[in-house]
């Protein structure tokens, strides 16, 4: 199974480049915990927890339970998520994810991609999008706080939680 490509790009401000958008939806602003409750999916619950807190916990949650569902475990879902990094590679280049997306890109297209595999979808893999969407959050949760761009509780200690 093959990744999908438009062949048409969007740009980042760090010069990181994904496939277009447009026509797509905006998961992110799915009311998550809504259809976490319609799914029983306490993987979107996780994530709605994620974007309202800023508590990275929440993804790592996600991807947990997500592994053990799709893999049985986590080492098996890592293997074949470094399938996806390696055709992303080829599409974008190496190590394109690290200049830099918004947060919320990441949270779209992964909550797509987990719907879709809900659907049981089969054009392209969906369950390793999924999990390559939501460690790309926590990357960039932790290393480049400037495109975290979702709207976090202000309650939260953001710097002590990106150090956790």
């Amino acid at each position: 199974m093959e990744l999908k490509d438009s062949g048409n790009r969007r740009e980042f401000s760090s010069g990181a480049v994904r496939d277009i958008n447009e026509g797509k939806g905006r998961c992110d602003l799915l009311p998550l915990d809504v259809l976490g409750e319609l799914y029983d999916s306490p993987i979107l619950t996780a994530i709605n927890k994620y974007i309202r807190t800023g508590q990275k916990m929440f993804i790592v949650e996600a991807v947990k339970e997500f592994s053990a569902l799709q893999y049985g475990n986590l080492a098996t879902a890592m293997l074949e998520v470094s399938k996806h990094y390696e055709d992303g590679c080829q599409k974008y280049g190496e190590r394109n994810w690290e200049k830099g997306i918004p947060l919320h890109c990441y949270i779209d297209s992964g909550v797509r991609h987990y719907i879709k595999w809900k659907r049981g979808d089969t054009d392209e893999p969906h369950d390793r999008a999924f999990l390559w969407n939501m460690l790309g959050a926590v990357w960039t949760h932790n290393n480049l706080p400037e495109f975290c761009d979702l709207p976090f509780s202000e309650e939260v200690d953001h710097d002590r939680e990106r150090t956790t």
